[in-house]
């Protein structure tokens, strides 16, 4: 198979593409999971401090 320097341009933007929004993925995924944690956290001792006054 004869490959020139534009179908090896193709396939490494095409591979860092991918790779940018795996990396995009996984970090959406964590950050949601914790806002969610922090969300809980601040939630509670706000409602607790609610109750007290």
């Amino acid at each position: 198979m004869y490959t020139d320097a534009v179908v090896i341009a193709g396939i490494v933007t095409v591979l860092l593409m991918v790779g940018f929004f795996v990396g995009v993925g996984i970090f959406v995924f964590k950050d949601s999971k914790h806002q969610l944690g922090d969300h809980g956290r601040h939630s509670e001792p706000s409602a607790q401090n609610g109750h007290k006054h």
